[in-house]
């Protein structure tokens, strides 16, 4: 899997990432968060108000079974856990 991460380090928010899922086709926008300490992968959803003013969203990418899902997401944190041992946060205060 070819992915590229960006750091983005905004509140919950560690880093976005762009996926490769077959050559020269991507999808953009799969966030990485820490949540409770924890690393979590956040597929991509569109969202939209509906006729009843309720919010609804649709997940953009979807699986034949949760067992993949469950996969494809491990192989992006896993991924991402390589990309931060290379690239170190860098934390910057303002005086």
């Amino acid at each position: 899997m070819k992915i590229k991460f960006r750091d983005v380090s905004s509140g919950i928010v560690e880093a976005r990432g762009i996926v490769e899922i077959v050559p020269g086709m991507f999808i953009n926008e799969i966030t990485i968060i820490k949540k409770d300490g924890n690393i979590k992968v956040e597929l991509p959803q569109k969202s939209f108000k509906g006729k009843d003013d309720r919010m609804h969203y649709l997940n953009i990418l979807t699986f034949e079974n949760e067992n993949k899902e469950t996969i494809w997401k491990m192989e992006i944190k896993e991924e991402y856990f390589n990309w931060r041992k290379n690239n170190k946060k860098v934390l910057v205060y303002e005086p």
